[in-house]
């Protein structure tokens, strides 16, 4: 339970990739973090792209970045539904500006392309989004995770061990300097 103590988001909207999803979540609750489902309104089911449902434990006017250490963005076409709710753009624009960490994979990253997060940071996608990320002022990497500070980024599922174990390390990070004060 190395992560007892921290407390992660992931971001669910229409059409999410399964993987992105899934996989992080219960990587996170298999270390110990206290893992919410945050979608646009609460105890609703939102269908992946091969029509499985994670159903919404918080809506995202319910909750704010001070209630997390962490938030994970996944890719399919939900990013592009996400960005449609202002309440969901500011959540992450919040988690970004207060040095929380912000994971996004695949089209995941066109979440942070709505808010200033990624200027002058270096960061990874999905290769059909990189002039979005350009745009959004990152420089752009071709590698399975690129970490920035608290902004942390992968490519696509096949790098998801990868973007995980950075996500743990940065947690465990985050927990040793919560208990360090």
């Amino acid at each position: 339970m190395e992560l007892k103590g921290i407390r992660a988001a992931i971001l669910i909207e229409q059409q999410y990739q399964e993987l992105e999803v899934w996989y992080p979540y219960y990587r996170l609750k298999e270390a110990g973090a206290q893992v919410t489902l945050v979608g646009p309104e609460a105890g609703r089911e939102y269908p992946s792209k091969c029509g499985y449902p994670a159903r919404a434990e918080a809506g995202i006017r319910e909750v704010s970045a001070e209630d997390f250490d962490l938030v994970i963005i996944p890719g399919g076409f939900a990013p592009d539904f996400m960005r449609r709710t202002e309440a969901m753009i500011r959540f992450v624009s919040d988690m970004a500006e207060q040095g929380k960490i912000v994971a996004a994979i695949c089209h995941g990253l066109w979440m942070l392309c709505s808010t200033q997060a990624l200027k002058g940071k270096r960061a990874t996608c999905f290769f059909a989004i990189k002039d979005d990320v350009i745009n959004a002022g990152a420089r752009y990497l071709d590698a399975e995770v690129v970490r920035d500070g608290n902004i942390i980024s992968s490519r696509k599922p096949d790098d998801l061990p990868a973007f995980m174990q950075t996500i743990l390390q940065a947690a465990r990070e985050r927990l040793s300097v919560t208990a360090a004060r």
